[in-house]
């Protein structure tokens, strides 16, 4: 008897992304994604948040902990960071865009009940999630978008992106078959971990008063 592959095995997300859809018909279809098997221990799909007709769109890693019990991105004090370096920078969070790369939790864990340990995703993973982010791209239409972190860089830009190399810098690419302009930070999730954090804060507002600049 053959043995049936499963769809998670396939690593992509093509077939659960409907054609022509709005944010909210993507969202509800990205909640039953089974396009790779990140959604076996994940609580549930982080899909993407924020305005259709959004300006700027801010794309991260992956949900953590919080977002993955929540079920939104950048709810956790990463999100809370960011929501206040970009007031800083002269951007309302409330007018951006905010998603991620891969829309599963990744981690790890020694044993039930235990802490969750945020693991990064690879290659393999944000590749089957990218039918998603095109489509919100695609949806969005943003005028910019801001790339935190290498993992979201990587996702967007290929594995030899660099974040420290390109950072605060406006970039224009072909992405998902669009021209975009993007501008990568740190993901700021990074800057917690920073042993100078303020320092590391500081860098991060300045990136983004770039990308306050290029939206003009």
């Amino acid at each position: 008897m053959a043995v049936t592959e499963a769809p998670e095995d396939a690593y992509t997300a093509e077939p659960f992304v409907p054609d022509g859809a709005g944010l909210d018909e993507l969202r509800r279809a990205a909640a039953g994604c089974r396009g790779c098997p990140l959604h076996r221990d994940a609580t549930q799909t982080v899909f993407g948040a924020g305005a259709a007709d959004a300006r700027v769109m801010l794309v991260g890693e992956q949900p953590g902990d919080q977002e993955d019990r929540q079920g939104r991105p950048f709810v956790g004090p990463a999100g809370r960071l960011l929501d206040r370096a970009l007031s800083e920078a002269g951007i309302d969070p409330g007018e951006a865009y905010v998603t991620n790369a891969v829309k599963h939790f990744k981690f790890t864990q020694a044993e039930p009940r235990k802490r969750r340990i945020h693991k990064a995703p690879v290659l393999r993973e944000m590749t089957a999630c990218g039918p998603w982010l095109a489509a919100e791209l695609a949806v969005v239409e943003p005028e910019l978008i801001v790339v935190l972190g290498a993992t979201a860089g990587k996702a967007l830009l290929g594995s030899s992106f660099r974040v420290t190399q390109v950072r605060g810098t406006v970039l224009e690419e072909e992405i998902h078959g669009r021209p975009e302009r993007l501008v990568p930070t740190v993901h700021p999730s990074a800057v917690l971990r920073a042993d100078d954090r303020d320092g590391a804060y500081r860098g991060l507002v300045t990136d983004l008063k770039v990308a306050a600049q290029a939206l003009g």
